[in-house]
């Protein structure tokens, strides 16, 4: 049980009406979840609007309600609060509620358009080798040390966030490593809790559905840095343009990495092959399994970050060597017959050039480049065109197809990447909406030493189709298929 006054630290009140000295069993956004001596907090969402279900929480028990708008009738024993913005609000109150867990461990927070997942989990699988108790936040899974929680969002909302938190303090974590996407920036999921360092890794269009315009996606990233603390550190990619954007008004000291620039933590990219990544980092030799430019980036800022948190180098340098490609990303089987089929969660512009182009540094020139690729349903619109021209710019052969058409349709997406194809590359473009189908067909031309790049799903086991999310594993359904043309 918490008073409500002392959850109510830093909650932006407005207005108060009743009591705030009562006790309080739990916090809760969704009013089916209330229960006696709950706090309701009445948000406005994209679909549904909290403040229309103030009446059902009371009935199931809520003794107070968080809302920006008060109804017209209250009710005699419940306490309303009246705030600015319940989002924000709720970010302070689950904060409170929990007795800040984030302030028990070291919280390192990774946002960019792409490398999240990797970096995030490179610096976790990196912290476990060291020795410690770890915590991870990703878009792929949520860890407690060795213990997995799945993950339903790149980043939780506030009250499962600081849950999640507390569960890895409980066990005695002494660092958290989370990807911190721009949605949860703005929607203050991560409101209330302190930050130990923030990592920016890139930034490209993306997310402009929601977000409307690149500037303002661009100022979503850099919410996590305006927030940092003096004492946190703040490292970001300096041969990203909007690097130094990002370091513009944070209170953290301020560190940078890169490849191409006169950065504090700097490598140089030696050999990239498929047996592996030879790079220098910190002045060292490095050879890792990692494969492509863009996980030379990954890997520097997991050692920037590990120098940051005063990790011993040699024994950091070590275990960087020995982690391993986190699923679904440039995740690759080898056939008989020397086909390579590739799996890659790309499905921005600029990670399926990344790919694309790892790819053509790879090959000897005789071999075949085959891409799969779709776009997402109900996303951002603007990406498809762009999507479809760099599949056929680098690419022998093209199949477009679904990715999560998601309540769209399927062949509206690919008609809506064919608009960015000139009349030689839809020569060499094919469209078929079946992605199970498209990857069949992809293996079946496929011959000697050619590469297949299957795009956008990566990690994903599931495929959405009109809210229905349906077992699809592109890993998996390649390799049925290859072992299938071998017989």
């Amino acid at each position: 049980m918490n008073v409500l006054k002392d959850i109510l630290y830093k909650a932006r009140i407005t207005d108060v009406t009743g009591t705030t000295d009562r006790q309080i069993s739990d916090i809760t956004f969704d009013s089916r979840k209330v229960e006696k001596n709950s706090l309701f907090v009445a948000i406005r969402g994209e679909k549904a609007d909290g403040h229309k279900f103030i009446d059902m929480a009371i009935k199931q028990g809520a003794s107070a309600i968080v809302c920006e708008e008060l109804p017209n009738e209250l009710p005699e024993g419940v306490t309303f609060v009246k705030v600015k913005d319940s989002r924000q609000s709720l970010g302070y109150i689950a904060a409170n509620f929990y007795d800040h867990p984030s302030e028990k461990l070291q919280l390192v927070g990774i946002t960019g358009t792409n490398g999240k997942t990797t970096t995030t989990t490179l610096l976790f699988n990196l912290f476990r080798a060291l020795g410690y108790s770890c915590g991870l936040i990703s878009t792929v899974t949520n860890r407690v040390n060795d213990k997995e929680v799945d993950a339903t969002h790149t980043t939780p909302d506030a009250i499962s966030f600081n849950q999640l938190l507390t569960e890895m303090t409980d066990a005695g974590c002494e660092y958290c490593f989370m990807e911190v996407s721009s949605h949860a920036l703005v929607q203050h999921r991560v409101t209330g809790a302190r930050f130990s360092g923030g990592v920016f890794t890139n930034i490209t269009h993306e997310h402009l559905d929601y977000h409307k315009t690149f500037n303002e996606y661009i100022k979503a990233k850099k919410l996590l840095f305006d927030n940092l603390p003096e004492n946190a550190f703040a490292l970001v990619n300096l041969d990203d343009s909007r690097g130094e954007v990002m370091l513009q008004n944070t209170k953290a000291t301020k560190r940078t990495f890169g490849l191409k620039s006169m950065a504090d933590y700097r490598g140089k990219l030696i050999e990239n092959q498929f047996s592996g990544l030879h790079m220098t980092l910190g002045g060292k030799d490095l050879y890792s399994r990692l494969i492509g430019d863009f996980n030379a980036y990954n890997l520097l800022a997991v050692y920037g970050v590990a120098m940051e948190l005063d990790a011993d180098q040699m024994e950091v340098l070590t275990k960087i060597s020995t982690l391993k490609a986190v699923d679904g990303r440039f995740q690759y089987v080898k056939t008989p017959n020397n086909v390579t089929a590739i799996v890659d969660y790309a499905h921005t512009p600029d990670a399926l050039k990344n790919v694309l182009k790892t790819i053509q540094n790879i090959r000897t020139g005789n071999e075949k480049v085959i891409t799969i690729v779709g776009c997402g349903g109900d996303r951002d619109t603007t990406k498809r065109p762009v999507m479809a021209e760099l599949a056929a710019h680098y690419s022998d052969q093209v199949i477009l197809t679904s990715d999560n058409p998601r309540t769209e349709d399927p062949q509206a997406i690919i008609d809506e990447m064919k608009t960015g194809l000139d009349p030689v590359q839809m020569k060499k473009t094919l469209a078929l909406s079946d992605r199970r189908e498209a990857i069949k067909l992809a293996c079946t031309v496929a011959s000697d030493g050619d590469f297949i790049l299957i795009a956008g799903k990566g990690h994903e086991k599931y495929q959405e189709i009109n809210g229905v999310r349906n077992d699809f594993d592109d890993l998996k359904i390649v390799n049925e298929t290859l072992k299938t043309l071998e017989k």
